[in-house]
Protein backbone atom coordinates (compact mmCIF):
# COMPACT_ATOMS: atom_id res chain seq x y z
CA UNK A 1 0.00 0.00 0.00
CA UNK A 2 1.46 3.39 -1.35
CA UNK A 3 0.80 6.92 -2.08
CA UNK A 4 0.74 7.61 -5.46
CA UNK A 5 1.76 10.51 -8.01
CA UNK A 6 -0.12 11.21 -11.37
CA UNK A 7 1.50 12.05 -13.89
CA UNK A 8 0.05 15.26 -15.92
CA UNK A 9 -0.38 15.37 -19.79
CA UNK A 10 -0.28 18.42 -21.39
CA UNK A 11 -2.38 18.20 -24.31
CA UNK A 12 -3.20 21.08 -26.17
CA UNK A 13 -6.90 20.59 -26.03
CA UNK A 14 -6.97 20.83 -21.81
CA UNK A 15 -7.93 22.87 -18.67
CA UNK A 16 -5.35 25.44 -16.94
CA UNK A 17 -7.79 25.02 -14.06
CA UNK A 18 -9.00 21.77 -13.40
CA UNK A 19 -6.50 19.94 -12.21
CA UNK A 20 -4.48 22.59 -10.94
CA UNK A 21 -6.99 23.59 -8.75
CA UNK A 22 -7.63 20.31 -7.55
CA UNK A 23 -4.56 19.50 -6.23
CA UNK A 24 -4.21 23.25 -4.94
CA UNK A 25 -1.86 24.35 -7.61
CA UNK A 26 -1.61 27.89 -8.40
CA UNK A 27 -4.14 28.37 -11.75
CA UNK A 28 -4.29 29.45 -14.66
CA UNK A 29 -1.19 26.58 -14.85
CA UNK A 30 1.62 27.81 -17.31
CA UNK A 31 0.11 25.08 -19.94
CA UNK A 32 -2.99 23.52 -20.65
CA UNK A 33 -3.10 19.96 -18.40
CA UNK A 34 -5.23 17.90 -20.32
CA UNK A 35 -5.02 14.22 -18.34
CA UNK A 36 -4.23 13.02 -15.22
CA UNK A 37 -2.52 9.62 -15.63
CA UNK A 38 -2.98 7.30 -12.46
CA UNK A 39 -1.32 3.85 -14.00
CA UNK A 40 1.11 2.38 -14.85
CA UNK A 41 1.51 3.05 -18.46
CA UNK A 42 4.93 3.33 -20.04
CA UNK A 43 4.29 6.68 -21.94
CA UNK A 44 3.39 7.99 -18.42
CA UNK A 45 3.62 5.70 -15.19
CA UNK A 46 2.43 7.00 -11.68
CA UNK A 47 5.11 7.44 -9.13
CA UNK A 48 5.01 5.38 -6.01
CA UNK A 49 6.36 7.52 -3.01
CA UNK A 50 7.36 7.13 0.60
CA UNK A 51 7.04 8.41 3.54
CA UNK A 52 10.52 10.08 3.11
CA UNK A 53 9.17 11.62 -0.55
CA UNK A 54 11.78 8.92 -2.56
CA UNK A 55 9.78 7.81 -5.58
CA UNK A 56 9.77 4.64 -7.75
CA UNK A 57 7.98 4.37 -11.14
CA UNK A 58 4.75 2.19 -10.52
CA UNK A 59 5.24 0.36 -13.87
CA UNK A 60 8.67 -0.63 -12.09
CA UNK A 61 6.89 -1.80 -8.44
CA UNK A 62 4.36 -4.31 -10.60
CA UNK A 63 7.91 -5.66 -12.51
CA UNK A 64 9.49 -6.93 -9.56
CA UNK A 65 6.32 -8.25 -8.01
CA UNK A 66 3.63 -9.23 -10.41
CA UNK A 67 1.96 -11.93 -8.48
CA UNK A 68 2.30 -10.13 -5.14
CA UNK A 69 0.97 -6.63 -7.07
CA UNK A 70 -1.59 -8.20 -9.33
CA UNK A 71 -2.46 -11.42 -7.87
CA UNK A 72 -2.99 -15.00 -9.82
CA UNK A 73 -6.47 -14.37 -11.23
CA UNK A 74 -5.34 -11.35 -12.67
CA UNK A 75 -2.34 -12.03 -14.17
CA UNK A 76 -3.66 -15.43 -15.25
CA UNK A 77 -6.26 -12.85 -17.56
CA UNK A 78 -4.04 -10.19 -18.61
CA UNK A 79 -0.63 -11.07 -17.98
CA UNK A 80 1.89 -9.48 -15.92
CA UNK A 81 0.99 -5.75 -16.64
CA UNK A 82 -1.96 -3.49 -15.04
CA UNK A 83 -4.88 -4.25 -17.40
CA UNK A 84 -6.62 -0.79 -16.81
CA UNK A 85 -5.43 3.06 -17.07
CA UNK A 86 -7.30 5.48 -14.25
CA UNK A 87 -7.35 9.16 -15.43
CA UNK A 88 -8.63 12.62 -14.45
CA UNK A 89 -9.80 14.36 -17.80
CA UNK A 90 -10.10 17.92 -18.36
CA UNK A 91 -11.31 18.80 -21.83
CA UNK A 92 -11.52 22.81 -22.72
CA UNK A 93 -11.55 22.41 -26.49
CA UNK A 94 -12.77 19.17 -28.08
CA UNK A 95 -10.64 16.06 -28.63
CA UNK A 96 -10.39 13.75 -31.88
CA UNK A 97 -12.51 12.19 -33.54
CA UNK A 98 -12.09 8.82 -32.65
CA UNK A 99 -12.99 4.77 -32.39
CA UNK A 100 -11.30 1.42 -30.63
CA UNK A 101 -10.54 -1.78 -32.47
CA UNK A 102 -12.31 -5.02 -30.43
CA UNK A 103 -9.86 -7.60 -28.99
CA UNK A 104 -9.46 -9.65 -32.30
CA UNK A 105 -9.23 -6.45 -34.05
CA UNK A 106 -6.40 -5.19 -31.94
CA UNK A 107 -4.20 -8.37 -32.24
CA UNK A 108 -4.46 -8.74 -35.83
CA UNK A 109 -3.77 -5.01 -36.65
CA UNK A 110 -0.81 -5.34 -34.45
CA UNK A 111 0.65 -8.47 -35.70
CA UNK A 112 -0.16 -7.44 -39.27
CA UNK A 113 1.71 -4.09 -38.77
CA UNK A 114 4.48 -5.59 -37.19
CA UNK A 115 4.71 -8.11 -40.61
CA UNK A 116 5.18 -4.83 -42.47
CA UNK A 117 7.27 -3.79 -40.65
CA UNK A 118 6.00 -0.59 -39.41
CA UNK A 119 7.87 1.29 -35.90
CA UNK A 120 5.79 1.36 -33.01
CA UNK A 121 6.09 4.90 -32.75
CA UNK A 122 5.74 5.38 -36.55
CA UNK A 123 3.71 8.55 -37.30
CA UNK A 124 1.10 6.39 -39.33
CA UNK A 125 0.85 2.66 -37.18
CA UNK A 126 -2.67 2.53 -36.03
CA UNK A 127 -2.11 -0.63 -33.43
CA UNK A 128 0.98 -0.09 -30.60
CA UNK A 129 -0.21 -3.20 -28.93
CA UNK A 130 -2.60 -6.42 -29.57
CA UNK A 131 -5.39 -5.12 -26.87
CA UNK A 132 -8.74 -3.65 -27.46
CA UNK A 133 -9.62 -0.37 -25.63
CA UNK A 134 -13.37 0.01 -23.96
CA UNK A 135 -13.85 3.20 -21.83
CA UNK A 136 -15.51 4.94 -19.34
CA UNK A 137 -16.08 8.30 -18.50
CA UNK A 138 -17.84 9.67 -15.64
CA UNK A 139 -18.41 13.01 -15.87
CA UNK A 140 -17.55 15.60 -12.38
CA UNK A 141 -18.73 18.59 -13.88
CA UNK A 142 -21.27 19.09 -16.74
CA UNK A 143 -19.71 17.26 -19.55
CA UNK A 144 -20.39 17.33 -23.12
CA UNK A 145 -19.49 14.64 -25.78
CA UNK A 146 -20.78 12.92 -29.32
CA UNK A 147 -20.90 9.64 -29.04
CA UNK A 148 -22.65 6.51 -31.28
CA UNK A 149 -24.25 6.67 -34.87
CA UNK A 150 -27.76 8.75 -34.20
CA UNK A 151 -30.94 7.18 -35.58
CA UNK A 152 -31.16 7.73 -39.11
CA UNK A 153 -34.63 9.26 -39.03
CA UNK A 154 -33.42 11.80 -36.70
CA UNK A 155 -30.40 12.72 -38.58
CA UNK A 156 -32.78 12.92 -41.50
CA UNK A 157 -34.89 16.14 -40.23
CA UNK A 158 -31.39 18.01 -38.67
CA UNK A 159 -30.15 17.68 -42.05
CA UNK A 160 -33.17 18.98 -43.63
CA UNK A 161 -33.65 21.77 -40.55
CA UNK A 162 -30.16 23.48 -42.30
CA UNK A 163 -31.70 24.29 -45.99
CA UNK A 164 -28.58 23.60 -46.96
CA UNK A 165 -29.05 22.88 -51.12
CA UNK A 166 -26.07 21.85 -50.85
CA UNK A 167 -26.81 18.64 -48.57
CA UNK A 168 -29.43 17.75 -51.07
CA UNK A 169 -27.69 14.74 -52.41
CA UNK A 170 -25.79 13.74 -49.32
CA UNK A 171 -29.28 13.85 -47.60
CA UNK A 172 -31.57 11.88 -50.62
CA UNK A 173 -28.58 9.15 -50.02
CA UNK A 174 -29.29 8.60 -45.95
CA UNK A 175 -33.35 8.90 -46.94
CA UNK A 176 -32.86 6.33 -49.42
CA UNK A 177 -31.26 4.25 -47.16
CA UNK A 178 -32.32 4.99 -43.35
CA UNK A 179 -30.25 2.21 -41.64
CA UNK A 180 -26.87 0.93 -40.54
CA UNK A 181 -25.74 1.03 -44.54
CA UNK A 182 -27.38 4.25 -45.00
CA UNK A 183 -24.93 5.93 -42.72
CA UNK A 184 -21.55 3.87 -43.76
CA UNK A 185 -22.23 5.45 -47.25
CA UNK A 186 -22.45 8.76 -46.00
CA UNK A 187 -20.08 8.69 -43.43
CA UNK A 188 -17.35 7.08 -46.11
CA UNK A 189 -18.46 9.68 -48.62
CA UNK A 190 -17.91 13.02 -46.17
CA UNK A 191 -14.67 11.44 -44.65
CA UNK A 192 -13.27 11.20 -48.63
CA UNK A 193 -14.46 14.61 -49.91
CA UNK A 194 -11.92 16.29 -52.10
CA UNK A 195 -10.56 19.33 -50.30
CA UNK A 196 -12.13 21.27 -53.09
CA UNK A 197 -15.72 20.62 -52.16
CA UNK A 198 -14.77 20.36 -48.00
CA UNK A 199 -14.24 23.83 -48.69
CA UNK A 200 -17.64 24.49 -50.19
CA UNK A 201 -19.21 22.27 -48.44
CA UNK A 202 -18.49 22.76 -44.50
CA UNK A 203 -19.12 26.62 -44.70
CA UNK A 204 -22.58 26.26 -46.49
CA UNK A 205 -23.60 24.31 -43.41
CA UNK A 206 -22.29 26.22 -40.88
CA UNK A 207 -23.91 29.28 -42.72
CA UNK A 208 -27.13 26.60 -42.48
CA UNK A 209 -26.76 25.83 -38.99
CA UNK A 210 -26.25 29.77 -37.90
CA UNK A 211 -29.72 30.48 -39.76
CA UNK A 212 -31.25 27.83 -38.02
CA UNK A 213 -30.06 29.07 -34.57
CA UNK A 214 -30.84 32.57 -35.27
CA UNK A 215 -34.63 31.09 -35.92
CA UNK A 216 -35.03 29.90 -31.77
CA UNK A 217 -34.66 26.90 -30.17
CA UNK A 218 -35.41 23.48 -32.24
CA UNK A 219 -35.12 19.73 -31.25
CA UNK A 220 -31.59 20.25 -32.27
CA UNK A 221 -30.44 22.97 -30.95
CA UNK A 222 -27.19 21.24 -28.81
CA UNK A 223 -26.39 19.57 -32.39
CA UNK A 224 -26.54 23.25 -34.14
CA UNK A 225 -24.43 25.11 -32.00
CA UNK A 226 -21.77 21.89 -31.64
CA UNK A 227 -21.49 21.70 -35.20
CA UNK A 228 -20.89 25.73 -35.03
CA UNK A 229 -17.97 25.28 -32.59
CA UNK A 230 -16.16 22.62 -34.76
CA UNK A 231 -16.37 24.38 -37.63
CA UNK A 232 -14.84 27.05 -36.09
CA UNK A 233 -11.92 24.85 -34.45
CA UNK A 234 -11.69 22.35 -37.32
CA UNK A 235 -12.22 24.85 -40.92
CA UNK A 236 -12.67 22.17 -43.49
CA UNK A 237 -12.74 19.21 -41.54
CA UNK A 238 -14.58 16.61 -42.72
CA UNK A 239 -14.84 15.98 -39.08
CA UNK A 240 -17.47 18.19 -38.64
CA UNK A 241 -19.62 17.20 -41.63
CA UNK A 242 -19.08 13.56 -39.24
CA UNK A 243 -20.82 15.22 -36.40
CA UNK A 244 -24.09 15.39 -37.71
CA UNK A 245 -24.18 11.69 -37.39
CA UNK A 246 -23.45 11.14 -34.03
CA UNK A 247 -25.67 11.42 -30.66
CA UNK A 248 -24.53 14.44 -29.26
CA UNK A 249 -24.65 13.63 -25.16
CA UNK A 250 -24.38 16.09 -22.37
CA UNK A 251 -23.85 14.81 -18.57
CA UNK A 252 -24.30 15.80 -15.66
CA UNK A 253 -22.18 15.11 -12.54
CA UNK A 254 -22.05 11.29 -11.76
CA UNK A 255 -23.74 10.51 -14.90
CA UNK A 256 -21.19 8.50 -16.89
CA UNK A 257 -20.64 7.32 -20.71
CA UNK A 258 -19.34 3.84 -21.62
CA UNK A 259 -17.83 3.40 -25.17
CA UNK A 260 -17.35 -0.46 -26.00
CA UNK A 261 -15.25 -1.21 -29.49
CA UNK A 262 -16.00 0.21 -32.81
CA UNK A 263 -18.03 3.67 -31.38
CA UNK A 264 -17.29 6.50 -32.88
CA UNK A 265 -17.14 9.73 -30.31
CA UNK A 266 -15.73 12.21 -29.63
CA UNK A 267 -15.66 14.40 -26.01
CA UNK A 268 -15.66 18.00 -26.55
CA UNK A 269 -15.30 19.90 -23.20
CA UNK A 270 -15.53 18.80 -19.34
CA UNK A 271 -14.16 17.16 -16.62
CA UNK A 272 -14.35 13.73 -15.27
CA UNK A 273 -12.97 10.74 -14.53
CA UNK A 274 -11.75 8.43 -17.13
CA UNK A 275 -10.70 4.60 -16.93
CA UNK A 276 -9.99 1.90 -19.73
CA UNK A 277 -8.70 -0.69 -20.94
CA UNK A 278 -4.46 -0.11 -20.67
CA UNK A 279 -3.83 0.04 -24.62
CA UNK A 280 -3.40 2.73 -27.03
CA UNK A 281 -5.17 1.87 -30.03
CA UNK A 282 -7.01 5.28 -31.29
CA UNK A 283 -8.34 5.41 -34.99
CA UNK A 284 -9.45 8.52 -35.62
CA UNK A 285 -11.46 10.23 -38.06
CA UNK A 286 -11.17 14.08 -37.96
CA UNK A 287 -10.68 16.87 -36.21
CA UNK A 288 -6.81 16.36 -35.23
CA UNK A 289 -3.87 16.90 -37.23
CA UNK A 290 -2.89 13.44 -36.76
CA UNK A 291 -2.69 10.36 -38.62
CA UNK A 292 -6.25 9.16 -39.97
CA UNK A 293 -6.57 5.62 -41.83
CA UNK A 294 -9.60 5.78 -43.82
CA UNK A 295 -9.88 2.42 -44.67
CA UNK A 296 -9.39 0.78 -40.98
CA UNK A 297 -11.23 3.19 -39.51
CA UNK A 298 -14.13 1.95 -41.62
CA UNK A 299 -13.36 -1.80 -40.65
CA UNK A 300 -13.53 -1.08 -37.16
CA UNK A 301 -16.46 0.96 -36.75
CA UNK A 302 -19.70 -0.20 -35.87
CA UNK A 303 -22.43 2.04 -37.92
CA UNK A 304 -25.32 0.38 -35.65
CA UNK A 305 -27.73 3.19 -34.63
CA UNK A 306 -27.60 3.54 -30.64
CA UNK A 307 -29.73 5.20 -28.56
CA UNK A 308 -28.09 7.36 -25.79
CA UNK A 309 -29.33 5.34 -23.06
CA UNK A 310 -27.45 2.18 -24.04
CA UNK A 311 -24.51 4.34 -23.98
CA UNK A 312 -25.15 4.46 -20.14
CA UNK A 313 -23.59 2.07 -17.91
CA UNK A 314 -25.50 0.26 -14.56
CA UNK A 315 -25.20 2.18 -11.50
CA UNK A 316 -25.51 0.37 -8.09
CA UNK A 317 -25.17 2.27 -5.05
CA UNK A 318 -24.28 0.33 -1.91
CA UNK A 319 -23.70 2.67 1.19
CA UNK A 320 -21.23 5.60 0.25
CA UNK A 321 -20.41 3.59 -2.65
CA UNK A 322 -21.82 4.04 -6.58
CA UNK A 323 -20.67 1.83 -8.36
CA UNK A 324 -20.58 1.71 -12.47
CA UNK A 325 -20.69 -1.91 -14.07
CA UNK A 326 -19.92 -2.49 -17.58
CA UNK A 327 -18.92 -5.50 -19.37
CA UNK A 328 -15.31 -4.57 -19.52
CA UNK A 329 -13.27 -7.15 -17.71
CA UNK A 330 -9.90 -4.85 -17.54
CA UNK A 331 -11.78 -2.69 -14.97
CA UNK A 332 -14.53 -1.33 -12.51
CA UNK A 333 -15.16 1.87 -11.22
CA UNK A 334 -17.21 3.38 -8.25
CA UNK A 335 -17.42 6.61 -7.27
CA UNK A 336 -16.84 7.17 -2.97
CA UNK A 337 -18.18 10.02 -1.29
CA UNK A 338 -17.38 9.79 2.60
CA UNK A 339 -18.59 12.44 5.31
CA UNK A 340 -15.82 13.53 7.82
CA UNK A 341 -18.31 14.95 10.30
CA UNK A 342 -20.71 11.66 10.60
CA UNK A 343 -23.71 14.10 9.72
CA UNK A 344 -25.23 13.32 6.45
CA UNK A 345 -22.95 10.27 4.85
CA UNK A 346 -20.67 7.34 5.99
CA UNK A 347 -17.52 8.57 7.45
CA UNK A 348 -15.93 5.22 6.35
CA UNK A 349 -15.50 2.50 4.34
CA UNK A 350 -14.05 -1.34 4.28
CA UNK A 351 -12.82 -3.09 1.25
CA UNK A 352 -11.87 -6.38 1.34
CA UNK A 353 -11.44 -7.56 -2.38
CA UNK A 354 -8.16 -8.81 -3.55
CA UNK A 355 -6.30 -7.81 -6.64
CA UNK A 356 -5.00 -4.18 -7.36
CA UNK A 357 -7.16 -1.72 -6.71
CA UNK A 358 -6.15 2.20 -7.14
CA UNK A 359 -7.86 4.70 -4.89
CA UNK A 360 -7.83 8.37 -6.50
CA UNK A 361 -8.76 11.48 -4.51
CA UNK A 362 -10.73 14.40 -6.03
CA UNK A 363 -11.66 16.13 -3.45
CA UNK A 364 -10.83 16.43 0.45
CA UNK A 365 -8.72 13.91 1.92
CA UNK A 366 -8.85 10.07 2.98
CA UNK A 367 -7.54 8.42 5.61
CA UNK A 368 -6.21 5.26 4.65
CA UNK A 369 -5.39 2.55 7.09
CA UNK A 370 -4.70 -1.35 6.70
CA UNK A 371 -5.23 -4.47 9.09
CA UNK A 372 -3.22 -3.83 11.89
CA UNK A 373 -0.71 -1.26 9.76
CA UNK A 374 -0.11 2.53 10.41
CA UNK A 375 -2.88 5.41 8.70
CA UNK A 376 -1.54 7.36 5.18
CA UNK A 377 -3.65 10.20 4.37
CA UNK A 378 -4.08 10.98 0.72
CA UNK A 379 -4.93 14.58 -0.26
CA UNK A 380 -6.86 15.89 -3.73
CA UNK A 381 -4.78 15.03 -6.38
CA UNK A 382 -2.88 12.24 -4.96
CA UNK A 383 -4.12 8.47 -5.04
CA UNK A 384 -3.27 5.21 -3.21
CA UNK A 385 -1.95 2.02 -4.65
CA UNK A 386 -3.15 -1.38 -2.91
CA UNK A 387 -1.85 -4.89 -3.73
CA UNK A 388 -3.31 -7.96 -3.98
CA UNK A 389 -0.77 -8.74 -0.85
CA UNK A 390 -2.04 -5.85 1.08
CA UNK A 391 -4.24 -6.71 4.30
CA UNK A 392 -7.77 -5.43 4.21
CA UNK A 393 -8.34 -1.68 4.32
CA UNK A 394 -10.58 0.86 6.27
CA UNK A 395 -10.85 4.21 4.52
CA UNK A 396 -11.90 7.32 6.56
CA UNK A 397 -12.63 10.70 5.54
CA UNK A 398 -9.86 13.43 6.76
CA UNK A 399 -11.95 16.21 6.14
CA UNK A 400 -15.50 17.34 6.56
CA UNK A 401 -16.08 15.90 2.86
CA UNK A 402 -13.83 13.46 0.64
CA UNK A 403 -14.55 11.91 -2.50
CA UNK A 404 -12.63 9.84 -4.07
CA UNK A 405 -12.62 7.20 -7.21
CA UNK A 406 -11.93 3.55 -6.89
CA UNK A 407 -10.31 1.25 -9.65
CA UNK A 408 -10.29 -2.46 -9.57
CA UNK A 409 -10.00 -5.39 -11.78
CA UNK A 410 -13.37 -7.38 -11.58
CA UNK A 411 -11.94 -10.92 -12.92
CA UNK A 412 -9.56 -10.77 -9.42
CA UNK A 413 -12.36 -9.46 -7.35
CA UNK A 414 -15.15 -12.20 -8.45
CA UNK A 415 -16.05 -14.81 -10.70
CA UNK A 416 -18.58 -12.38 -12.58
CA UNK A 417 -17.05 -9.47 -13.54
CA UNK A 418 -20.60 -7.48 -14.20
CA UNK A 419 -21.74 -7.80 -10.30
CA UNK A 420 -20.13 -6.35 -7.30
CA UNK A 421 -19.19 -8.18 -4.21
CA UNK A 422 -17.57 -8.07 -0.49
CA UNK A 423 -17.61 -4.47 -0.16
CA UNK A 424 -19.46 -2.80 2.89
CA UNK A 425 -19.59 0.44 4.32
CA UNK A 426 -20.07 1.79 7.89
CA UNK A 427 -20.80 5.24 9.43
CA UNK A 428 -19.62 6.08 12.42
Amino acid sequence: MRIIEGVVRPYAWGSRTAIASMQGRPVPSAHPEAELWFGSHPAGSARCVDVAGVGQDLVDVIDSDPIGCLGPSCTAAFGDRLPFLLKVLAADEPLSLQAHPSSEQARAGFERENARGVALDARDRNYRDPWHKPELIVATTPFDALAGFRAPEQTIRLLRELQVSALDPYLGMLAGQPDSEGLRALFTTWLTLPESLLRQLVPAVLGGAVDALSAGESEFTSELRTVCELGEAYPNDPGVLASLLLNNIHLEPGQGLYLAAGNLHAYLRGTGVEIMANSDNVLRGGLTPKHIDVPELLRVLDFTPVDVAALSPEVRTIGAERVYLTPAPEFRLSRVELDGTGLRHASSICFDMPGPQILAVLSGAIEVRPAGGAPLTVSAGRAMWITDDDPDVIVRAASARAVFYRALVPVAADANPEVPSSFASAAE
